[in-house]
């Protein structure tokens, strides 16, 4: 019962009422769609994630290590990884070759550490990616949780200056020519903060679960470089 009347008083309200409520509906389909979107992305992100970073611990090599981490298209850090390692792989194919003498060894030996700056740089742009990649949308729902208020507002208050506007044509201000009006203007500012609740809590959700892969991902690319770095210095010492 209480749906049919809210269904009366949707098409019983002015143009412009309606106009906002098709306005909010609009807000609220996107921001759904955006949070069903999102949160299976992150879902997915943390659970191949946390996969993936147990398999790289537990890997003799990252060749092997890179086998898993293509395996793992969900995974933020696995996409990091293999952007590391391909850049590794250029490193390690300017190896220094026997009979060599001192200044080519040397300056292959430049070559590799110039390459390090090389993976650093592209780990920093692969972290940017996949940061922009993972916020991608959702600044939408800031947008729907701080506007879709006032455009609710905006929609009582039109609805009440039109009641108010007919109370002064009929020259009656009783409570049953007053009600009517004021409770179909009322029903905007409902279906605004209707809208507007679940973008927030899914809008502060989403970045707090970001900022935590955020830090996983500067984390990771932080130990891989180490591996690296230490890698290619006993490959340097153990060289004659």
């Amino acid at each position: 019962m209480q749906q049919i009347n809210l269904i009366q008083m949707v098409s019983g309200a002015g143009l412009m009422v309606q106009f906002v409520l098709l306005l909010l509906l609009f807000f609220s389909i996107t921001s759904w769609a955006i949070i069903l979107i999102k949160y299976r992305y992150i879902k997915r992100a943390y659970r191949e994630s946390a996969a993936f970073t147990e398999l790289f611990w537990k890997s003799r090599d990252l060749s092997n290590a890179y086998r898993h981490a293509k395996e793992l298209q969900g995974s933020p850090i696995a996409r990091i990884f293999r952007i590391g390692y391909v850049e590794l792989k250029k490193i390690s194919q300017s190896g220094v070759t026997k009979g060599e003498g001192a200044q080519a060894q040397a300056r292959k030996m430049s070559t590799r550490f110039a390459g390090m700056d090389n993976i650093k740089r592209a780990l920093r742009r692969a972290i940017n990616t996949e940061t922009t990649r993972m916020t991608q949308m959702v600044p939408f729902l800031a947008t729907t949780g701080n506007t879709t208020p006032f455009i609710g507002l905006f929609g009582t208050v039109w609805g009440i200056m039109n009641s108010f506007h007919g109370i002064g044509l009929r020259g009656s201000a009783s409570l049953a020519v007053v009600a009517p009006g004021i409770s179909e203007a009322l029903v905007a500012t409902a279906a605004g903060l209707g809208v507007a609740i679940p973008a927030v809590i899914s809008f502060n959700y989403f970045m707090q679960k970001i900022k935590i892969l955020e830090s996983e991902l500067h984390s990771f690319s932080a130990d891989l470089l180490n591996i690296i770095e230490r890698d290619i210095l006993l490959m340097e010492r153990r060289r004659p």
